[in-house]
């Protein structure tokens, strides 16, 4: 561990750990931490928690963990928290409306599951995960009363989502205040020296740094960063804009998605979009980011190589250097030659006693599309193709027999209708 401690300097690890970071608080004390490990070789903690209610994880969600992992090769100590007990409560930040509590149940399969993917970035040998019910759960009913007389309902309401439901009059339940509270405990139980998030976490985080101070601790340093922009994003007026990631506007990448969709999806992005990737979530430094952008600028480099380098990338990480190649030979192969791929899924459809169906219907339950309405906009928008023939009419019917359904770029089925 030590070691890498004095691999860089104090300097350039900060340069590196607040890359594209959105709030610093305080950023000198930052560089007076990293500048004391660096010299005593001893290791930050360095903390970031998940609640456990959204297993299935995209790019979006891994921005906070490729900061993480920078810490981590940088030789400091990395705690992933769990919080196991708070997802109990459910946090409301960003929401309108009380979040329904999860169950023990659901708390402890979710949070398996995190375990298995987050792997996928940080190294396990150097991560110490740990769950917050180890201290939370061991408070008495004083022990929390005594919490909550730490901080003032006024402060509460200063929270963007507590204040504009309070103003409007809707319901905030009072174990919501102590969601910030008890998020801003974990950070005293483990005595971070900075704790990472989402920029729409900062309420929260800065909650712990306030209750460190009163603990008598050193604050830890809040360390926010962006929300990641989907696939549709673009360059308006110099500044990308976009809806987030979001597995609910299908604009995300999943981490578990199969090496040819991830790849192919990420070849998918404008150029300028490509770059706001580059800086959220390549291991690449920004010194190496800059050459290969220089280099394309220069015309020494095609846009397009630089991208196949970090879909590459991406694949490597979370399934390996072969699949990433493959990825790379399969997309050569369906999009610059125009060839099928090697390996297309068949599934079967059955007429249930009727002489057809309509191609619509059999696109929304297939999957092909998320619903009928949705398969009418894919078909009225020239997206959609039966054995290599455009769609084109929403009311088209297909009879029993095979056939090879293509919707956009990437998605290709064999359906067989009976």
């Amino acid at each position: 561990m030590a070691s890498l401690l004095r691999t860089v300097t104090p300097e350039e690890q900060f340069h590196e750990v607040t890359r594209a970071a959105v709030d610093i608080h305080v950023a000198q004390e930052l560089k007076d931490k990293l500048k004391k490990s660096y010299e005593t070789e001893t290791p930050l903690t360095i903390k970031a928690g998940f609640d456990p209610t959204a297993p299935d994880l995209h790019l979006g969600h891994t921005v906070l963990l490729f900061r993480m992992k920078r810490f981590q090769d940088f030789g400091h100590k990395v705690v992933f928290l769990i919080g196991d007990f708070t997802g109990m409560i459910g946090d409301p930040t960003g929401k309108n409306a009380t979040r329904p509590p999860l169950t023990l149940e659901q708390v402890a399969a979710n949070a398996e599951t995190y375990k298995r993917q987050v792997f996928k970035i940080l190294d396990p040998e150097r991560t110490e995960v740990r769950f917050n019910s180890e201290w939370l759960g061991k408070m008495s009913g004083p022990d929390l009363i005594r919490l909550a007389a730490r901080y003032p309902v006024a402060r509460m309401l200063e929270r963007d989502d507590f204040k504009k439901r309070y103003r409007e009059g809707r319901s905030i339940a009072i174990h919501e205040f102590l969601y910030p509270l008890l998020q801003g405990y974990d950070s005293v139980a483990l005595d971070v020296d900075a704790e990472l998030g989402g920029s729409d976490q900062l309420f929260n985080l800065l909650v712990g740094r306030d209750l460190m101070k009163d603990y008598g601790k050193v604050p830890q340093v809040v360390l926010t960063g962006p929300i990641l922009e989907g696939l549709d994003a673009k360059l308006v007026e110099g500044k990308i804009v976009g809806d987030k990631m979001s597995k609910s506007l299908d604009n995300y990448v999943g981490i578990d998605e199969p090496p040819g969709t991830m790849f192919g999806k990420l070849m998918s992005v404008t150029d300028d979009l490509m770059w706001r990737y580059y800086e959220l979530l390549s291991s690449l430094s920004t010194q190496e980011i800059a050459d290969i952008k220089a280099s394309v600028a220069a015309g020494k480099l095609h846009p397009k190589a630089a991208k196949v380098r970090f879909a590459k990338e991406m694949v490597t990480r979370f399934h390996s250097a072969a699949e990433a190649d493959r990825a790379e030979e399969e997309f050569e192969r369906v999009h610059a030659r125009r060839e099928l791929p090697e390996e297309i899924e068949e599934k079967h459809y059955a007429l249930g006693g009727m002489s057809s169906a309509g191609l619509l219907k059999v696109m929304s339950d297939l999957g092909l599309a998320s619903s009928n309405s949705e398969a009418r906009r894919l078909v009225v928008q020239g997206g959609v193709s039966v054995n290599g023939e455009r769609a084109n009419d929403v009311r088209a019917s297909l009879e029993p027999g095979e056939y090879l359904l293509q919707v956009g770029k990437r998605k290709f089925l064999r359906v067989k209708i009976a």
